[in-house]
């Protein structure tokens, strides 16, 4: 069965911390399984809305997709992540990433350097003081000596966004899972799962998580919705990581990644995604239409009527 969620950025996150709150709230009273914040440069930081979402809700799972690496050190991410996870009574799902050269040379003045073996090592340092509160960790390119910094450690699933095979191999031999975005049911059946898979086999790790995000649209007009899907995603064909994914599913941008179409075809769609391996779907809903409202709230009603049932 594949757990359904709702999956916001700089797309479908409303325009306050109060809102992004009622959000989850809502989330969890209409029966999804999940919602998901990206660190978005220009929105509130995530982990404290997980916090304070935490007190607002009881069931629903929450986790970050993603947060990106290299603006933090692994030991205050892990400290942050601590919080949110005690105070939302063990429901948070850590997603991070390491973004994208542009951004970390760009935007932070940092340098985009091995992303892999940093990921590698950022994330067993992650992992370490999560489970026991301290750290010993001597790398190449982390040197970590931490004893007894955190009093209340409790282990979290982390996820990380896996696009490149190392990446992938990685997601499934020390991560919990992989997160994918715009890597379509072809991509994710073919590219990802088989390596992921591997990768926990070869390390005796249970089965990994396989949360592939999706921009979502249910309306009768496709054509329009590609057209807006090009719009609003259409920076990700610059960035290599992505470009990639949709090199192997064959389509030429964003707009053929969406899952548009009336309730009947997204279903389809959807369960492609399932049939291909994904344990979790990221439902990034986008609005078709002059009446957003309308728009998102019918592509809602439809995801409600399929918790539980693909």
């Amino acid at each position: 069965m594949m757990r359904i969620g709702l999956f916001i950025g700089s797309t479908g996150s409303a325009p306050t911390l109060a809102g992004q709150i009622r959000q989850v709230v809502e989330a969890e009273q209409d029966g999804f399984d999940s919602f998901w914040f990206s660190q978005a440069p220009n929105k509130s930081e995530v982990l404290t809305m997980i916090a304070l979402a935490g007190q607002a809700t009881n069931r629903i799972e929450m986790g970050t997709a993603v947060i990106p690496t290299f603006s933090r050190h692994p030991s205050t991410l892990a400290m942050q992540a601590l919080t949110a996870h005690v105070i939302s009574d063990g429901r948070l799902v850590l997603g991070i990433g390491t973004s994208h050269q542009g951004r970390v040379e760009g935007q932070l003045g940092m340098q985009f350097h091995r992303p892999a073996q940093y990921m590698e090592e950022y994330l067993q340092i992650v992992k370490e003081l999560s489970s026991t509160g301290k750290c010993e960790f001597h790398g190449e390119l982390f040197q970590v000596s931490l004893a007894h910094q955190i009093a209340e450690a409790r282990p979290f699933p982390i996820m990380i966004a896996a696009h490149g095979p190392r990446m992938l191999s990685i997601a499934g031999g020390l991560a919990d899972g992989a997160i994918t975005w715009m890597a379509g049911p072809k991509t994710v059946d073919s590219y990802v799962v088989p390596r992921v898979h591997r990768a926990a086999k070869e390390n005796g790790r249970q089965t990994p998580r396989i949360c592939a995000a999706a921009p979502v649209a249910v309306t009768e007009n496709e054509v329009e919705a590609r057209a807006v899907a090009d719009r609003e995603y259409g920076r990700y064909n610059q960035l290599p990581s992505f470009r990639r994914m949709m090199d192997i599913e064959g389509v030429d941008g964003p707009a053929e990644v969406a899952v548009v179409g009336d309730e009947a075809s997204v279903e389809k769609q959807l369960r492609a995604f399932a049939d291909a391996g994904a344990t979790d779907l990221m439902a990034s809903i986008f609005p078709v239409g002059d009446n957003a409202e309308a728009s998102v709230a019918r592509t809602t009603a439809l995801l409600k009527s399929l918790v539980g049932r693909i």
